[in-house]
């Protein structure tokens, strides 16, 4: 069937106030994209309106497909960490630690507490590099344009961090099984400290940019509300089932990777309108900064990895004079290590929700099977109710509230 055909049928059957829409009333099919609508990524929305009031709409992924998934099932475990960090862009050291966590209960590996506080660090830091993202780009679909310099501005900032520690901006590799890639080099906790010293002060002046413009709070407040039994039945997570009220946070719920150690908030909101969607990232900016404060006070001594050299190189200066580590390291990056057969399932509080690894092993050294559970594909269904019967204005600001990436949506 044509969408033609799929949407005079559905005009034919959807009825306001009791009359046929096809007697009375004319509906225009909006085919929204699939280029960058809004900027967040290549993404179709096939919009049925009435007048400026979106009466259904359907949204069409795939656009960016890469089988990342499929690929990681033809690398060994140690070759996929790179390729599953690619999946959402902008969340590469939680995409990394969904996977290694997975592999690590798998291994049964014990993390080394230092190395749990450096992924704190660097996974906090990637918190709210992603929102700042977000916060920018949905800025400029207000028309709030100053707001994306600001924005990018703290961004490269944290880029410059990640640079540091582990030679990259982005996707970095810094995430192993077993802990991390290197320890964090000299210079770093001091670059840090300002960046976070200064980081309350510039949120607070995007609260002062967007919250005293009239424009901007009359196109959030109350607009496009969704009730939190609504989202929970449709699987919703993070920033969007907090914005109604449920202070869910695996971080709190389930704590991993240390979490349980350090003090913070759940910012929740009350009505679950795009408002309360805005403030809820906003809020997680400082508290993702008290965290890094506490993980650098409280940074444990000891090894960045775990010292089992069955899944982790050996130290760099052994390679010069030691033939067994040479040898181990080049078997271990060419061959990689062998996981035992089962199945583990790993979920960590994402930018955008619960993202989750799913790994089973056959015994080799590479993964049966990998599936990552994206929260931006899951969140993506909560579109439609929100946007119902509202203004097509109001779908431009939810799509910018909603946070979506399509490298994860799509895979």
């Amino acid at each position: 069937m044509s969408l033609t055909e799929d949407y005079r049928k559905r005009e034919e059957s959807i009825t306001l106030s009791g009359e046929p829409i096809g007697e009375t009333h004319e509906l225009l099919t909006l085919n929204i994209g699939p280029h960058h609508p809004a900027t967040h990524g290549v993404l179709r929305l096939i919009t049925t309106l009435e007048g400026e009031v979106v009466r259904d709409i359907k949204p069409i992924v795939g656009y960016v497909h890469t089988g990342i998934e499929k690929t990681c099932e033809d690398k060994s475990y140690w070759k996929a960490i790179p390729v599953v960090e690619r999946m959402d862009y902008l969340s590469y050291y939680f995409n990394a630690t969904a996977f290694c966590g997975a592999v690590e209960t798998l291994l049964g590996v014990e993390v080394p507490a230092r190395a749990q506080y450096l992924r704190v660090i660097h996974l906090e830091l990637n918190r709210i590099m992603s929102h700042l993202v977000w916060l920018g780009t949905s800025a400029l679909d207000l028309g709030a344009i100053s707001m994306f310099w600001y924005c990018f501005r703290e961004r490269e900032t944290i880029l410059d961090l990640f640079e540091m520690s582990s030679g990259q901006r982005m996707h970095t590799r810094y995430i192993q099984v077993g802990g991390v890639i290197e320890d964090i080099p000299r210079g770093f906790e001091a670059k840090l400290r300002k960046f976070i010293a200064e980081m309350p002060d510039r949120a607070d002046q995007y609260a002062d940019l967007l919250e005293k413009n009239q424009i901007v709070l009359q196109r959030l407040h109350g607009t496009c509300q969704l009730d939190e039994e609504t989202l929970l039945k449709l699987g919703v997570t993070g920033p969007l089932l907090r914005a109604a009220g449920n202070p869910w946070d695996l971080r709190k719920a389930q704590p991993y990777s240390s979490y349980d150690h350090f003090q913070f908030k759940i910012p929740v909101g009350t009505v679950g309108d795009n408002y309360d969607r805005y403030r809820v990232r906003h809020a997680e900016l400082y508290e993702s900064v008290k965290i890094i404060e506490q993980a650098l006070d409280g940074l444990p001594e000891g090894p960045f990895i775990t010292p089992d050299r069955k899944v982790a190189l050996p130290p760099r200066h052994e390679l010069a004079t030691s033939m067994e580590a040479l040898i181990h390291h080049f078997k271990l990056v060419t061959e990689g290590f062998r996981v035992p057969p089962g199945e583990a399932y790993y979920p960590i509080e994402g930018p955008r929700g619960e993202l989750g690894c799913f790994v089973r092993a056959d015994g080799s050294a590479k993964p049966a099977r990998v599936h990552m559970r994206d929260p931006s594909f899951v969140n993506l269904q909560a579109l439609g109710p929100m946007v119902r019967d509202s203004y097509i204005a109001d779908l431009i600001a939810t799509l910018a509230m909603l946070d979506p990436v399509l490298g994860g949506i799509d895979r």
